[in-house]
């Protein structure tokens, strides 16, 4: 079961007040901090209204910077996996132009992207500041939620650094509207907030949740992401000690079949570390209103529109766009007998499921597609079905698995093996994610490195974590050839954050 209250969207998850048996309702606009942060059920709406700032990563508005699916762009279409099919994606000129590496400071993705991750480390350190004041929050509450925030404004932070390299540390609430920019922050201030924030999430989250609360950050979550915070640091004491706690001794298991992992019927399983949870389905889901980005959000329920976007398009059944479709590089990548294959993308000879008024069934057509492939990822024959989708047929509410215990046991494999640790436990973590796949063993003498980075592009394909890789593991020469600019290992702040900063938040190189 879907944490219930993350169903709820944005900030109006804090404006839920509970009900006496006297009927006492006041005006929203009347609802102030002062007189909201008072019970368990306020702290909790308020908690949740930072996680709904992850969900609009994927987010489609009309309305303010008329996102349309920009955290894909940038985590997926900008990687050797994916193209902007130029047919089907003609209509966004700025998917095309990230394929093609033509990043510029002014682009929407940039600013929507950045926009959502310090609405939510703004919503986090909300909570934390209002713990302390006069309210009915037991000294047990308040070390949770306060673990929870500090999680929440960790996570919020790593995406940041990892996407601008130096974005601002923002610890508090600013209140003085003269005095709200934030200048650019050092690579160790930020690993040492983060890594600190999670340390504290740690020792402060309970272990699990119950199914009512399913979703929320928990203990082994943050010393999961302090172990993938210290690989990126390349901090390999610290990583491997880490990643070894939550492979021994964590609640963690492979799901026994890869398409099982991605199945809606199967949200939340013994391999989810943090997954991003969605609602729905409601009567009055919209595509275009979903996010909290948009005005009409009162009345929305959250969801994504990984179908709309990704379904096949060119003439497909139930009219979707197919703006991004897999690579033939991604495809000659898989070993003979890969099972992943089959649960990652549509090909010549496959059965074809879409979802419009229903599930339609078709073969499936390679004109479909400029690459002759379509993403099936998330979607497929379990997953196109009426509990996933909004009535209209373009909303969807699988869960993001954003973390996942098989990426941690390659990031353990990566520890192990760039820092000097145990071969053999390196090598039996990616053995444990081939043989799940139908694939045997490595060979004896192959290169541990090259076959980890060759495992974790497959396994983690169409997922948001392989841009940041080429990034670190200094892929971009190899990969892109001359197109590559050493530019890219930063994405440029939104341009106009650096101006609304007036030369406090200074732009990235080359921007």
């Amino acid at each position: 079961m879907k944490t219930k209250a993350l169903i709820l969207i944005g900030i109006f998850a804090i404006t839920i007040v509970s009900c006496s048996d006297e009927l006492d309702l006041k005006p929203l606009d009347s609802i102030t901090t002062d007189s909201f942060y008072n019970t368990k059920g306020d702290f909790d709406g308020a908690i949740f209204a930072a996680y709904s700032s992850i969900q609009d990563f994927w987010g489609t508005s009309t309305e303010t910077l008329s996102e349309r699916g920009e955290y894909w762009k940038l985590s997926m279409v900008i990687t050797d996996d994916v193209m902007a099919d130029p047919v089907t994606a003609a209509g966004d000129q700025i998917s095309i132009d990230i394929d093609n590496l033509q990043i510029r400071a002014a682009d929407v993705p940039y600013a929507a992207v950045y926009t959502q991750i310090y609405e939510g480390i703004y919503r986090a350190n909300l909570v934390l500041e209002n713990l302390d004041g006069e309210n009915e929050l037991s000294a047990e509450d308040k070390t949770v939620l306060g673990a929870e925030a500090k999680f929440l404004r960790a996570w919020f932070h790593f995406q940041a650094m990892k996407m601008f390299g130096t974005p601002p540390l923002a610890l508090e609430i600013r209140t003085d509207i003269a005095n709200l920019a934030l200048p650019n922050a050092t690579q160790e201030e930020l690993y040492a907030s983060i890594l600190g924030d999670f340390g504290d999430a740690a020792s402060g989250l309970p272990e699990s949740w119950d199914s009512g609360n399913t979703g929320r950050a928990t203990s082994w979550a943050a010393r999961s992401f302090i172990g993938k915070v210290n690989v990126f640091k390349e901090d390999w004491g610290p990583a491997i000690t880490a990643l070894a706690d939550v492979v021994d001794n964590g609640p963690y298991s492979l799901v026994s079949t890869y398409e099982e992992v991605f199945s809606f019927a199967n949200e939340n399983n013994s391999e989810s570390i943090f997954e991003v949870q969605y609602g729905g389905p409601q009567s009055d889901d919209n595509l275009w209103v979903f996010d909290d980005t948009h005005s009409e959000n009162f009345k929305a329920s959250q969801g994504t529109g990984r179908g709309w976007y990704w379904d096949a398009g060119n003439g497909a059944p139930a009219g979707k766009l197919g703006w991004w479709a897999p690579t033939q590089d991604l495809v000659d990548s898989f070993e003979d007998g890969d099972e992943r294959r089959n649960t990652i993308l549509y090909q010549e000879g496959d059965t074809y499921y879409t979802y419009g008024n229903g599930q339609t069934v078709v073969d499936y057509e390679t004109d479909w597609s400029s690459t002759n492939y379509t993403l099936k990822k998330y979607r497929g024959e379990t997953n196109t079905v009426p509990g996933n989708h909004a009535p209209n047929g373009q909303a969807d509410f699988n869960n993001e698995r954003w973390l996942r215990f098989a990426e941690l046991k390659l990031l353990y494999a990566e520890a192990l093996i760039r820092g000097g640790g145990d071969l053999d436990i390196a090598e039996e973590q990616i053995n444990d994610i081939r043989n799940r796949a139908g694939l045997d063993d490595l060979e004896d003498g192959e290169d541990l490195l090259s076959a980890m980075i060759q495992e974790k592009r497959i396994e983690l394909a169409f997922e948001p974590h392989r841009w940041f890789d080429i990034v670190r593991w200094d892929l971009g020469p190899t990969i892109f050839g001359s197109a590559w600019n050493d530019n890219y290992r930063v994405f440029p702040f939104p341009q106009s954050e650096v101006d609304r900063s007036q030369g406090l938040l200074t732009q990235n190189p080359g921007y």
